[in-house]
């Protein structure tokens, strides 16, 4: 097995530009590629999960062009109407990539069309039954061809229907919502009815919902609102997605935590560049949350800097993650740093993500000589007086297992530490680990 091993650096400080955010780089490329006109997307995060839907949609027959720097892309949009009627499209572990393109095809699938969609050995665990139930009652065509309620499945043309309110469950995954609510528009521009969604439950990750209306609009098509339960997409020429010309994506929110933490165990101040007040994305509460453990940080609207406490000792935190799962895993960490037991709850989609990360995270907080509890939805840390040296992490081909427990390598408590399988990080920032030693033990 592939592994790095992680010297101990007491400090870390200095700036970092952050890579773009995957979340939006993959949400612009599917609305450029849906929308009319061209759209130069600048900013766009190269990482394992933008290519995969980048070569979703190339098979798809949507038209891209590289510019001058790799992270500029040029892309031709289809109005909804995909060249190609026939295609194998592999999402790899992609969630946001897999969700959002079963919405899309599901609901753009022309007569006669036939699209296969499959992943990695971990995709085909995770869950899509609740928004393929949301489709096939709108009248889409879709098949299983595995285990029933997850990939693999096949996609074909359905007759699709927007008459009555559509259900889908909030509680599993947000990702669901996002697909379909990016989807509908494709349906309510054809017909020129308007289309309701009704969630079920309590909707997680409201944060990602908020990405996702946010870009729409800026795609040209207003959803309304009404709470966290009902969406209301338009009909109509108001639904169809106008290509704005040129979009910015900006820096990765939940990147941003393993370095604001790193301030925050290692002394700092570390600049992140990139998000700040101005963010779409609710990753950018991991500072509140990392500030509730003491940590200073000062907020511009376009990057966060974050030091060490004053006093040099982090608190233990007792805090709903429903906001924030993604980035919640990076406080896991600084629990072992901080005084007390940290307790974090509602974080239940973990149990669905790249790998079950309750108990990964689990299982890994221990060989570094943590107390942990675990539940459904919940997970406490108690750190060591000292932690464990030289543990070897296993990182369960899941990018941010990898990233946040690096950080056990910093600061006055840090210990060398061992990282399996580093290259898992490729699915969001293949530089992370040389982004790290940047700023760990800079002078």
């Amino acid at each position: 097995m592939n592994f790095i091993d992680l010297p101990v650096n007491r400090t870390a400080r200095g700036t970092l530009q952050l890579p773009g955010s995957k979340s939006v780089s993959n949400r612009a490329l599917l609305l450029a590629a849906l929308a009319r006109g061209q759209t130069t997307l600048t900013g766009l995060l190269e990482s394992d999960d933008t290519l995969v839907m980048r070569d979703a949609l190339a098979k798809l027959g949507v038209v891209t062009a590289l510019g001058a720097a790799s992270d500029v892309l040029t892309v031709t949009g289809c109005g909804g109407a995909f060249a190609t009627l026939s295609a194998d499209l592999f999402v790899g572990n992609s969630g946001t990539s897999a969700r959002s393109l079963v919405g899309t095809l599901a609901l753009a699938a022309a007569p006669g069309a036939a699209y296969a969609i499959d992943g990695v050995p971990r995709m085909r665990e995770r869950p899509i039954g609740d928004l393929v139930d949301a489709l096939l009652q709108m009248g889409a065509a879709i098949d299983y061809t595995g285990t029933p309620r997850f990939p693999p499945l096949v996609i074909r043309g359905g007759d699709i229907r927007v008459d009555q309110p559509i259900p889908i469950r909030g509680d599993v995954s947000s990702q669901f919502l996002t697909g379909l609510l990016m989807a509908l528009p494709l349906v309510t521009t054809r017909t020129g009815r308007s289309a309701s969604i009704e969630v079920v439950g309590e909707l997680i990750s409201k944060p990602y919902i908020e990405i996702t209306l946010a870009m729409m609009r800026q795609f040209g098509v207003h959803v309304e609102r009404d709470g966290w339960q009902r969406f209301t997409v338009p009909g109509g020429s108001a639904a169809a997605y106008v290509s704005p010309g040129h979009y910015a994506v900006e820096g990765d929110a939940s990147t941003a935590s393993y370095f604001l933490a790193a301030a925050a165990i290692a002394g700092g101040p570390i600049r992140v560049e990139g998000v700040g007040r101005a963010a779409l994305q609710g990753d950018v509460k991991f500072a509140d949350a990392l500030a509730a453990t003491g940590a200073q940080i000062t907020w511009e609207d376009h990057a966060i800097i974050a030091q060490a406490p004053a006093n040099g000792r982090l608190r233990a935190i007792d805090a709903d993650m429903n906001h924030i799962p993604d980035a919640a895993m990076t406080l896991a960490v600084v629990a072992l740093f901080a005084e007390g037991t940290t307790r974090l709850t509602n974080i239940g989609s973990w149990r669905v993500k790249e790998t079950d990360r309750i108990k990964a995270m689990a299982t890994e907080l221990r060989k570094l000589g943590a107390t942990v509890e675990e539940g459904a939805d919940w997970i406490t840390i108690t750190p060591p007086a000292v932690l464990n040296a030289n543990a070897a992490i296993d990182t369960y081909d899941d990018h941010r297992v990898a990233m946040c427990f690096a950080l056990a390598s910093l600061g006055r408590r840090g210990v060398p530490i061992r990282i399996n399988d580093p290259a898992c990080v490729n699915k969001t920032f293949p530089g992370y680990f040389a982004a790290l030693g940047d700023v760990a033990g800079a002078a």
